[in-house]
């Protein structure tokens, strides 16, 4: 399909750094797992988890915009499921961030956990319903959602890391 075959480089990209960054981040995570240091399942729900799901979601979008349709229909469906599931998955963050007791958000927080996720979801769905009038309009809104993701993963992914090797607070009397 000519609307997409322009956009495959780009995909290949978005998708290559999505997926490795998901492989580097359960790398980190294991490494970190040996670090003894209080266990916070809340605040891994609140801000862990979300990195990987937003890393998932640009790897997932670079291959659904790879394979080859017969028209744009199928694709802009499922982008705008995907925005759905986003948008809802934004929602449920937004109360785990508030919920947790770990750590008190900042500005930062709230806006690379739950705005910036939230503004690529909401692009991804606008985008499937302007697909019927705005094909080439609606492909860059897909595209610059998805990279959108990857960025705000990249800073998530750098901020806990940041977090647990310099600011968490470790066991005092580490046992094996």
């Amino acid at each position: 399909m000519p609307e997409l075959a322009a956009w495959d480089s780009f995909y290949v990209i978005v998708g290559s750094a999505a997926g490795a960054l998901i492989g580097l981040q359960f790398v980190v995570v294991t490494l970190i797992a040996q670090r003894p240091i209080r266990a916070s399942p809340d605040g891994s729900a609140a801000f862990g988890t979300p990195t990987v799901v937003h890393f998932g979601a640009a790897l997932l979008l670079a291959a659904l915009l790879r394979a080859p349709w017969q028209s744009i229909t199928a694709p802009a469906v499922l982008w705008g499921l995907v925005g759905c599931g986003g948008i809802t998955y934004a929602v449920i963050v937004l109360r785990r961030m508030r919920k947790q007791g770990v750590y008190e958000p900042e500005f930062e927080d709230w806006l690379f956990h739950v705005v910036l996720p939230l503004a690529a979801y909401a692009a991804l769905t606008v985008s499937a319903f302007a697909t019927v009038l705005l094909t080439r309009e609606a492909l860059f809104g897909v595209g610059a959602a998805a990279l959108l993701l990857l960025f705000t993963g990249i800073h998530n992914a750098w901020d806990a890391v940041f977090y647990h090797v310099f600011l968490s607070k470790r066991d005092p009397d580490p046992r094996p």
